[in-house]
């Protein structure tokens, strides 16, 4: 039931189409909403990835508009990454079309069954957040 769950909530996303960004662009897009000013070296641990290859996709998010690179003032040999006005603007625009999509399901299902949806939705974002807190990168570690 949980494998349906997510390819029906897949394809209910995919409605709200992510282009121009691809599946690893969303992934610098939302780390750097939840992390802004993170150097290339933490994202691209964060990531899982090399730095030359986090600096490629960054490179291109740049292009696009969505992220900005600044030196960072304690260290001109770092560079700090921000999500652009643009970048932020293409989340909240992404938000509200797949929230819309949502809704439209949401709708059509009595509402006891929302609210037990809603019960389980906030427990398991409890979870999931604390699981991946206490799985992430040092924080303190900014280093690159």
């Amino acid at each position: 039931m949980t494998l349906t769950a997510v390819e029906l909530l897949e394809v209910l996303w995919g409605r709200a189409s992510t282009a121009p960004a691809s599946p690893s662009q969303m992934r610098v897009l939302l780390m750097l909403e939840h992390q802004d000013g993170i150097n290339l070296r933490t994202l691209a641990d964060s990531l899982a990835s090399t730095p030359p290859s986090t600096s490629r996709l960054c490179d291109r998010l740049v292009a696009a508009g969505f992220v900005e690179r600044a030196v960072s003032p304690a260290d001109r040999r770092e560079v700090r990454l921000h999500l652009s006005s643009r970048g932020r603007g293409f989340l909240d625009d992404l938000r509200a079309r797949r929230e819309q999509e949502l809704h439209a399901v949401l709708e059509l299902m009595p509402a006891a069954k929302r609210t037990a949806l809603l019960e389980g939705l906030e427990a398991f974002c409890n979870t999931a957040a604390l699981q991946i807190h206490d799985n992430a990168p040092d924080a303190g570690d900014q280093t690159a």
